[in-house]
């Protein structure tokens, strides 16, 4: 390893700089966090990011070249690939690319679910909490019967669902029960998920508050 400093740009809410965030707790890499203000990007941001999007991995190396990784799941595979600590991917190659095609479907899971969660109408949020509802049932079919994805070691999947099942462990439970009723596997995994201590230091204490003023902020039917 020639890697002396990491550094992860990120927003406080972000759940891609989630993912990163419990990757690096995971394998117990010491890193630097830097929150940026995505609505007034500065201009060093906006110079090393070329998507203008959080996160960003800096690493400051010996040599002086510091080097930028951009894409949450590019830097949490690099993280797997170059430090220690239990592996997030299984051995198996078959079983490794099954794990990332559920990966690539967390993704688009996360996109249902935050638009039912910024819906700002009835129709937009009874629509997307159906197509958010229908993800969690196929994941039910699949998620192991053991508190993680594949069992009992947690995982890189875990490491992608959990930041987006936190948004309902913040939302009144007369509207995060019924999305998860009928779904016990989903339902022990979020909460095994939610106890994980990589999970649980990923975000600021003042989580919770920033994301309900989010939703305050942008007019959502689920603001409190």
């Amino acid at each position: 390893m020639t890697t002396s400093k990491l550094t992860l740009i990120s927003h406080p809410l972000c759940p891609f700089v989630q993912r990163a965030a419990i990757v690096l707790l995971e394998k117990n890499v010491a890193f630097e966090r830097i929150d940026v203000d995505l609505a007034d990007k500065p201009d060093w941001f906006l110079a090393l990011s070329p998507t203008g999007k959080v996160p960003l991995l800096k690493m400051e190396r010996a040599d002086d070249r510091d080097a930028i990784l951009f894409e949450s799941m590019v830097i949490c595979e690099y993280l797997e690939e170059t430090h220690g600590g239990g592996k997030l991917y299984s051995e198996d190659a078959l079983s490794r690319a099954q794990q990332r095609a559920w990966i690539e479907y967390g993704t688009a899971t996360q996109a249902e679910a935050w638009q039912f969660l910024n819906a700002k109408d009835r129709t937009t949020a009874d629509a997307k909490r159906a197509a958010f509802r229908d993800k969690l049932q196929r994941l039910e079919a699949v998620v192991a019967a053991e508190p993680y994805f594949s069992g009992t070691a947690f995982g890189m999947v875990d490491a992608v669902y959990a930041p987006l099942f936190r948004y309902f462990d913040i939302l009144d439970p007369t509207v995060s029960q019924p999305i998860f009723e009928g779904l016990p596997r989903v339902t022990a995994w979020k909460m095994a998920l939610a106890a994980r201590e990589s999970v649980v230091a990923a975000v600021a204490g003042d989580y919770a508050e920033r994301f309900r003023r989010h939703l305050r902020l942008h007019k959502a039917l689920l603001a409190d």
